[in-house]
């Protein structure tokens, strides 16, 4: 399996982080509203500043996340079988089961009533549209 076809996850240290940003956040958000209660606008400014771009780096991150979430789909691809009748070159296509292998002797032949033999077995790909 290639980086493209592995299952992406969201990590839950990712939500641990936000989570702590945001709560580190509202915490200076409080001590800013405390600084400017007690007369000091200086610490109170740069308290205020530090937890605007705290919401606001967790508020972006969560988003990206959330719509990171809703594109990722885990449908499992379709698989085939094809079984060939050596003797008469009768070829069908069904669903793959538990147990497929190539060269595995299957059903009798519908024509000819010889064993049919498992030639090959493959997932079908969706083109994506770019």
């Amino acid at each position: 399996m290639n980086e493209e076809e592995k299952p992406r996850r969201s990590p839950f240290i990712f939500f641990a982080i936000i989570l702590i940003v945001l709560s580190l956040s509202i915490v200076a958000l409080f001590q800013a509203v405390t600084e400017y209660l007690n007369g000091n606008p200086g610490s109170g400014n740069s308290l205020l500043l530090m937890s605007l771009i705290g919401l606001s780096a967790s508020a972006y991150m969560l988003f990206q996340t959330r719509r990171g979430m809703l594109k990722m789909t885990l449908e499992t691809p379709r698989v085939s079988t094809t079984i060939m009748c050596n003797k008469c070159g009768f070829k069908n296509v069904r669903d793959f089961q538990r147990g497929d292998y190539i060269l595995k002797e299957a059903e009798p032949c519908p024509k000819c009533n010889e064993k049919m033999v498992i030639a090959s077995i493959y997932r079908e790909v969706k083109e994506e549209k770019s």
